[in-house]
């Protein structure tokens, strides 16, 4: 395959300016193989200066009126509509994502900065009497919150775009200063994103975007001027940063083995094409991905056999292709690990129903049944076009298998009863229960997060916010 070598470099965003240094990174399609651009790296120093930049802005940010921070986000959303087909190719190409799925992420993105034009308008406090205990007679208090900044920000590779803006619009909406770093194998988007923040009329030192190595990242976790750290990754490195940063406040959005349980009154059609869209969207390289699917004995072999078919007829290739349902991984290593603990489980003794081949970064769809609790498949997070199918024949049994995992950020459940979906809201240690359909349903405004190795703290605009903010109370006398 050649190469390209006459490809675009992306510069980075320090301050409001576009720079760029000694040192970049060649983006390949993990499809093609082809350099599809370059981008620019920051140094440690640039980093630092981001810092500086973003310390020396949180003054003027925090002052900005609500109805200016608004229209910011309402201009960044405007333009990511106008530009949603330019981005999204972009990023089917640098990610593998199909591209109606990368459309799709650009509409949630723009919808997130819209959101965050909203919720700018909603941040409040209260007015408390002290009079409850008789020192505090002829007193009030107030409440407000205020921005913590700067703030850093840390984007995994598969919701690029969305993932950034669910850091900047809460961000910018209370009026914080952020520097973000990119995922280094698919920033180029990210930095189509940049420049449209750059030309949004937020304060210039205010947000800076800077792809590097994660050497060079270092100062955005141990500068003391950090105030908080929003980080979206694996639960490896996110529980190292909670560590690593002790005396910040951090946001954790890790990983997941989420579960789906089909009861004998659920429409198993729809349960059917629900889990399929859940397990294999974008290569099930979501921490929401359906992973585990748990089907009562009444309608096990009736699924199976509407699944097993469903998974079959899913299209893989080019992720440029409108046709195509399934493309690559972000990458062949990812691929092949995943080939790897799919031919483990079966030599363990699960079933491969269907797929589980692959071709340098594509894996083909694939099946298990037959597995146990103890197989990498079932116990840790597997991130990719794969999912296991068990039976079970006790609700309260099932709830325990959903729970027999160290993660727990979303599951879904198939019935209308609803005494077993108030009891499954009481027990199963998750963030969400989505009921009637996949553990990965979101809507980008709602509280976002998990439990257990799964994370810490909620996104959602609304919720980011309060991440971001610190209540100050004043007490008038």
């Amino acid at each position: 395959m050649a190469i390209v070598t006459d490809v675009q470099t992306y510069p980075f965003l320090l301050a409001g300016e576009f720079r760029s240094g000694p040192a970049a990174s060649d983006i390949s399609s993990p499809y093609s193989g082809e350099t599809i651009g370059r981008v620019a790296l920051a140094s440690r120093s640039d980093v630092t200066a981001a810092i500086d930049a973003a310390t020396a802005s949180a003054a003027e940010a925090a002052a900005m009126p609500t109805h200016a921070r608004a229209a910011v986000l309402d201009r960044i959303a405007a333009e990511v509509t106008e530009r949603k087909e330019e981005i999204a190719r972009l990023l089917a190409e640098e990610a593998g994502k199909p591209v109606g799925a990368a459309r799709v992420e650009l509409d949630r993105a723009a919808f997130v900065f819209r959101q965050g034009s909203e919720e700018a308008k909603r941040i409040g406090g209260v007015v408390m009497p002290m009079d409850l205990m008789p020192h505090g007679e002829k007193r009030w208090g107030l409440t407000r919150r205020f921005p913590l900044a700067p703030i850093a920000a840390i984007t995994p590779f598969n919701f690029p775009v969305l993932l950034a803006a669910h850091k900047l619009a809460p961000a910018i909406a209370c009026g914080a200063t952020m520097v973000l770093k990119p995922p280094p194998q698919d920033p180029l988007s990210t930095m189509l994103l940049a420049g449209i923040v750059k030309d949004a009329d937020y304060p210039a030192g205010a947000l800076s975007i800077v792809p590097c190595t994660n050497e060079d990242a270092a100062p955005l976790l141990d500068d003391p001027r950090i105030r908080m750290v929003s980080f979206t990754g694996s639960a490896r490195v996110g529980w190292m940063i909670r560590g690593r940063a002790p005396m910040k406040r951090v946001a954790l959005e890790l990983g997941g083995n989420a579960a789906v349980l089909v009861e004998p009154d659920a429409d198993l059609d729809r349960a059917v094409a629900r889990c399929v869209y859940g397990g294999y969207t974008y290569s099930g390289q979501s921490c929401i991905s359906t992973q585990r699917i748990l089907v009562h004995e009444r309608v096990y072999d009736a699924f199976v056999e509407r699944y097993v078919a469903a998974v079959a007829a899913l299209r893989t290739g080019d992720p440029l292709n409108d046709a195509t349902d399934v493309g690559p991984m972000i990458d062949e290593a990812n691929a092949v690990r995943a080939e790897s603990w799919i031919q483990e489980a079966v030599r363990a003794g699960a079933r491969l129903a269907v797929g589980g081949g692959r071709k340098g970064a594509i894996l083909e769809p694939a099946v298990l049944l037959d597995t146990t609790s103890e197989m990498k498949v079932n116990r840790d997070e597997l991130f990719a076009p794969a999912t296991t199918v068990r039976r079970y024949r006790d609700f309260d049994a099932a709830l325990a298998m959903v729970n027999d995992s160290p993660y727990g950020l979303q599951a879904g459940l198939f019935t209308n009863d609803m005494r077993r979906i108030m009891r499954a809201f009481e027990l199963l240690e998750v963030g969400g229960l989505i009921v009637n359909d996949v553990s990965g349903f979101r809507v980008d405004h709602m509280p976002y997060g998990g439990v257990k190795q799964s994370g810490a703290g909620r996104e959602g605009v609304h919720y980011a916010i309060e991440e971001m903010t610190e209540i100050r109370l004043l007490v008038l006398g």
